[in-house]
C-alpha cells in the first residue's frame, strides 16, 4: 500500500496525536497539518485519511473552516479516503463527532470512495450527524471518556484500511 497521506487540523494537539498513532500502523505515510499546508497536497495522493474534531456543540474545527472553500473545489474522483473524528460523548452527547458528516458529504459529492465506516457499539451518546444507520462515517474517538479504547479502535480500523486502500 503506497501513496497514503493524512490531512488533519489540531488546535489542542490531540488530532495530531491520533494522526501520529495511525501513522505508526501504516507504512510510507505522510502527515500534513492543514493549518500549515492548506489543501495544497491533497491531489497528490490516491489514499487519503482525513482527521477532524468537533467543536462548540457540533462545528468543524476552525482550521478546517479556514480551508473549506478551497477543499470544496477539489475533485476526489479515483481517490479512496477515510475519516477519523474526535469528540466528547459525555459533554456533547447530542452531537458526538458531528464534524465528520460535512467532511463525508463533501468528499462523496466530490467523487471520493469513502471507506472506514465503524459500528457505534460501545459508545454512550444520544445523537450524531456522523451516523448513517448504525455506523459512523469514519473512526469516532473520545479521548476524554474512552481513552482506553483508542488504541484498540485504531488498530482494528487500520486493518480494514490496509485491506481497502489500493
Amino acid at each position: 500500500m503506497k501513496n497514503v497521506a493524512i490531512f488533519y487540523a489540531s488546535k489542542t494537539g490531540r488530532t495530531k496525536d491520533i494522526s501520529d498513532e495511525i501513522s505508526k500502523h501504516l507504512e510510507e505515510i505522510k502527515e500534513y497539518d492543514i493549518k500549515v499546508t492548506g489543501c495544497e497536497y491533497m491531489t497528490d495522493y490516491y489514499n487519503i485519511i482525513f482527521g477532524i474534531s468537533t467543536w462548540d456543540g457540533g462545528s468543524i474545527q476552525e482550521n478546517w473552516q479556514m480551508v473549506w472553500d478551497d477543499f470544496k473545489k477539489i475533485d476526489f474522483s479515483n481517490k479512496t479516503v477515510a475519516i477519523f473524528g474526535l469528540g466528547d460523548q459525555k459533554k456533547y452527547p447530542e452531537n458526538f463527532c458531528d464534524a465528520m458528516k460535512p467532511l463525508y458529504d463533501q468528499l462523496k459529492s466530490a467523487g471520493a470512495n469513502v471507506i472506514g465506516f465503524t459500528d457505534n457499539i460501545d459508545y454512550h451518546f444520544k445523537d450524531s450527524k456522523a451516523l448513517i444507520g448504525n455506523k459512523f462515517v469514519g473512526l469516532a474517538l473520545d479521548l476524554d471518556n474512552q481513552s482506553e479504547l483508542t488504541i484498540p479502535r485504531i488498530e482494528s480500523w487500520v486493518k480494514g484500511l490496509k485491506r481497502d486502500f489500493k
